[in-house]
């Protein structure tokens, strides 16, 4: 099991918080090579899933996700409750910011 829960709730049942942190941010901005999004551009004109595109966006959600979660260890805590996401796409370039509460929880 991760050391770091993550919660897109404001509490989590079974547990005690016991300490505040703060906001915690894990941002990154990917892109695909140029022969990669090329191709993917082609795709574009028959329709479909862009399943180059839809690799990249979740690599980067994951991504951001580690970093939030690192930025939850160094200040201590255990948790991160109200996880959410902002992201935004340009050309071939995905933008992630992942975002939440770092805590510090104990079990009940």
């Amino acid at each position: 099991m991760d050391d770091i829960i993550v919660v897109t709730t404001n509490d989590l049942p079974g547990y005690r918080i016991v300490e505040v942190y703060g906001e915690v941010f894990g941002l990154t901005t990917r892109s695909r090579n140029m022969f990669s999004s090329a191709g993917q551009n082609l795709k574009t004109i028959v329709g479909g899933e862009i399943v180059g595109y839809t690799k990249l966006q979740h690599e980067t959600r994951e991504h951001a996700i580690e970093r939030m979660k690192d930025e939850a260890r160094t200040k201590g805590g255990n948790a991160i409750l109200t996880m959410r996401f902002d992201s935004s796409t340009f050309a071939n370039v995905d933008s992630v910011a992942a975002y939440g509460t770092a805590v510090k929880v104990e079990k009940i």
